[in-house]
């Protein structure tokens, strides 16, 4: 297992890298599609991107600001569960959507030690409608693709490595580029 540099780090393909989140460890790891690697599907996750090239960015609290993302509902498969929770938590009509990939995480230890979640990762192109606070989302912002790193307080997220990745491969960030 390799553990990244600490700040401005980018998920490798397939490398596990250790987080905390939640009070449990994990060793999570980035897949590129098409194919989900092994594990439980645990949802889709959004980097919603308007028709001027903004992200769209959203919070419970007020305080930490996230990417919309959620957990599928009985039947429902990857894309159909990005529509629906683009839909409840950003209030957003996805008008195209690509698979980035998939991110996969092993529990090591509490209550869920043992499980392996696997959530979708997708570039949504959307329409943005009234801002209306629904389910557990108390507000939604668009930020400009150099400010969505900021916004996100990348710096002490746990899971910065694999936002970095979605956010290059979505084609919103400069993430991990190699110079012109």
């Amino acid at each position: 297992m390799r553990t990244p540099e600490p700040t401005g780090a980018v998920a490798a393909n397939e490398v596990r890298i250790p987080v905390r989140s939640g009070g449990q460890r994990w060793l999570v790891s980035w897949h590129p599609p098409p194919d989900p690697p092994a594990g439980t599907p645990h949802g889709a996750e959004g980097v919603c991107v308007t028709s001027g090239g903004d992200v769209v960015l959203i919070t419970p609290d007020g305080v930490a600001w996230d990417l919309p993302a959620g957990r599928p509902e009985p039947g429902e498969d990857w894309e159909q569960t990005l529509h629906r929770e683009m839909d409840e938590e950003a209030c957003a009509t996805v008008l195209a959507a690509r698979l980035l990939g998939f991110t996969r995480g092993e529990c090591l230890t509490g209550p869920e030690r043992g499980k392996v979640l696997v959530r979708s990762v997708w570039r949504a192109d959307v329409e943005l409608r009234p801002w209306e606070a629904r389910f557990e989302i108390m507000a939604r912002r668009v930020v400009a693709p150099d400010e969505v790193e900021d916004a996100l307080s990348l710096g002490s997220h746990p899971f910065a490595p694999f936002i970095r990745r979605e956010l290059r491969e979505a084609a919103v960030s400069h993430i991990g580029r190699s110079a012109p």
